[in-house]
């Protein structure tokens, strides 16, 4: 009942809607702790995952669409998170010779030095979760999966109900 009147609720609708805005309240504390985390090292959680994704890529330059197509949240403006990056001295970027459309970004000394650093303290994330035993972290992992292939097939399973629909 306490997490229902922390988002204003007092009956859920159903356990659907119990679970999806439990999943949006752990989603929002899981994203502020994080924010913080790399706030102490400067950088947003966008840009390590930038850092991260060239990292793997070293030493082959990558463009932005791959940046974006790779990173965890496809909404972000790719461009403006490398200019941020660049002028941080984190990643270097250069005109691509064959497409002067695109750029290639390739991870600096600097941004390797700093994934070193960030790599130190990633234990402080581990631990926002470890409260749970191993067990239970692999069965919400699980769960979780299952919710979003439940998400991705949503309409799909809409389809018989709406066919319904127009037909009455």
């Amino acid at each position: 009942m306490q997490s229902q009147r922390n988002v204003g609720v007092f009956a859920y609708r159903n356990e659907w809607q119990n679970a999806s805005l439990n999943i949006i309240i752990t989603n929002s504390l899981l994203l502020n702790s994080y924010e913080e985390f790399f706030k102490k090292h400067e950088v947003t959680g966008q840009q390590y995952n930038i850092l991260r994704i060239l990292r793997e890529h070293y030493p082959k330059p990558v463009s932005t669409s791959v940046l974006r197509n790779n990173m965890l949240d496809k909404m972000s403006d790719t461009s403006r998170l490398v200019g941020r990056l660049k002028t941080k001295g984190l990643v270097e970027v250069e005109r691509n010779i064959s497409d002067k459309r695109l750029v290639n970004i390739v991870i600096s000394d600097k941004g390797f030095s700093l994934l070193d650093q960030i790599g130190n303290d990633l234990f402080k994330l581990d631990n926002l979760l470890q409260g749970l035993t191993e067990e239970e972290a692999t069965t919400l992992a699980n769960l979780l999966t299952k919710a979003r292939e439940s998400i991705a097939s949503a309409e799909e399973r809409l389809i018989p109900a709406l066919q319904l629909n127009e037909a009455v």
